[in-house]
């Protein structure tokens, strides 16, 4: 396990244009997975997640309501917020762009880039697309179907004149490209990597970032009827979390990664990093661009009747079986598919099948065949040591592919320890035991008893309460739930102690389908 360290990650901050969709979801569960498993092991962690609140598409949005861009936005945020607490997303920090920190942190940064002479008035022309929020080159753009233009999303562009200040963020050009050369991790996965690689060689452009075409921004120092460009207001609200510009920011700066999705990889790797080289802030340590979750393998879309909201899938199959879904099954840094089959399928299979009769046949057993009471003394055999060592080494395996950002192989790994633990018992056959060998049954039930622990504490970034409700039925103190109880004294103390295992209830229910047509 890691040293004790500061670790701050963020996700990008969500459009509360329209309600959360699944991507917003996948988003914070991937990001809150790796938050709590840097807890777990004894890491001073800081989480961040939050929502960006200005730009042309917000205002536009709430015109089309009949409200304004505060009376909107202040109504659509509350949707993000309750989907985290329906999620269970452990964030320290909810930020919105629309707080007075951010603007004073939005605008010293400005200040910041204009001192060091990278901010010059000038006059835009060129494509933009409204629903990107981001400017084009006419080179990026690609035909529609009827050949009008696209942005590279897919987006329709329009050609925008008016007067605007411009980032020179062709200066930074190669400054970048020493930093990707210098610094492989920065953007990850690899393949986003090339992607900037090459984007970068190709050229750099300097950049509009402000407009005068509407006023629901963070307004220019100086600079009457000038608002922020949005995408320089919204990055910026990571230094905004730390305290920035308060000397105190940087107890937290840099950033230890970036949790984004892949479509806005230029924004956080070419724009982000050049306007913190500009104002002489230190950059973050590392970009992680996730793929897409796909409905049955299709981008969700409004116009295909395919869009779900995370809320009614965490109804329909439970909060911790939706997160044990996307981060097993949808491998981090890809694109990946979820359906009602899909999802019943494997949490059926993994958690009621697997890991949850693991644990609900254990602790049956130690209720009726030992009144609940833990053996304090196990003289355990080489298949005990042998199931320890699988339990062990599935545990690590864990912890090392999430400490890589390989969310699914750690995941299957543990389950591979869940699978060594259901041989082992029925192999030893306890309920057996109870006649031929009582104490022999006590070893194994109380071996089982230890490895269920871990396995629980293990598997806890990706279904927190499931793993708090079994441990809280296992008697297991707060304190003895992180890394550092494997391999401890709690079991110990706890078979010395006066607790008593009461008739276990079940954590993992199974899904039954009755109308699978139906879905």
């Amino acid at each position: 396990m890691s040293a004790k360290r500061k670790f701050y990650i963020t996700t990008a901050i969500s459009y509360p244009n329209g309600r959360p969709h699944m991507g917003h979801a996948y988003e914070d569960i991937a990001t809150d997975v790796i938050a709590r498993y840097h807890r777990l092991a004894g890491d001073d962690v800081f989480f961040m997640t939050g929502t960006d609140e200005h730009g042309l598409k917000i205002a536009q949005a709430a015109r089309n309501t009949n409200t304004d861009p505060r009376t909107f936005v202040d109504g659509m945020v509350q949707h993000f917020k309750e989907m985290c607490a329906r999620l269970n997303i452990s964030h320290d920090r909810f930020i919105r762009t629309t707080e007075p920190a951010h603007y004073a942190c939005v605008q010293e940064l400005w200040r910041r880039m204009e001192a060091n002479g990278d901010i010059y008035l000038g006059r835009y022309e060129g494509w933009y697309s409204v629903r990107d929020e981001a400017y084009y080159d006419e080179s990026e753009l690609v035909p529609g179907e009827g050949g009008e233009k696209l942005s590279p999303q897919g987006t329709p562009v329009e050609w925008t004149v008016e007067e605007s200040y411009f980032f020179r963020l062709s200066k930074y050009q190669q400054p970048l490209l020493d930093l990707y050369e210098q610094n492989p991790d920065f953007i990850q996965p690899a393949t986003r990597r090339n992607e900037m690689l090459q984007f970068v060689r190709g050229g750099l452009s300097d950049l509009s970032v402000s407009r005068t075409s509407f006023d629901w921004g963070i307004p220019v120092p100086d600079a009457p009827g000038h608002v922020m460009y949005v995408w320089l207001d919204a990055l910026s609200n990571y230094l905004t979390g730390a305290g920035y510009p308060d000397e105190s920011y940087t107890k937290w700066w840099p950033a230890d990664v970036h949790v984004i999705g892949k479509d806005v990889v230029r924004f956080h790797t070419v724009y982000w990093p050049a306007f913190l080289m500009s104002a002489g802030v230190e950059l973050p340590r590392m970009v992680f661009g996730h793929g897409f979750v796909l409905n049955k393998g299709e981008k969700m879309s409004k116009s295909l009747g395919n869009v779900v909201e995370p809320l009614a899938m965490a109804e329909e199959y439970g909060v911790d079986q939706l997160r044990y879904f996307l981060i097993r099954d949808v491998p981090f840094g890809q694109d990946g598919s979820y359906s009602h089959e899909a999802i019943v399928t494997r949490t059926n299979a993994d958690l009621a099948n697997s890991f949850g009769n693991l644990a609900q046949r254990t602790l049956s057993q130690i209720f009726k065949n030992m009144n609940g009471v833990l053996p304090e003394s196990l003289d355990q055999n080489e298949a005990d040591a042998a199931l320890l060592a699988a339990v062990g080494e599935g545990c690590r395996g864990l912890a090392a592919a999430f400490e890589s950002f390989d969310l699914s192989r750690g995941v299957e790994t543990w389950l591979h320890a869940v699978f060594a633990c259901n041989a082992y018992i029925d192999a030893q056959e306890p309920w057996k035991l109870k006649k031929t060998d009582p104490e022999r049954m006590k070893v194994v039930l109380g071996t089982l008893f230890g490895a269920i622990h871990d396995l629980a504490v293990a598997i806890s970034p990706v279904i927190p309460a499931s793993a708090a409700k079994l441990l809280d039925q296992m008697g297991v103190p707060e304190a003895d739930r992180d890394f550092a109880s494997f391999g401890g004294d709690w079991y110990t103390r706890l078979a010395a102690s006066d607790f008593r295992l009461a008739a276990p209830q079940g954590v993992f229910p199974r899904y039954v389908d009755a109308e699978p047509d139906a879905h």
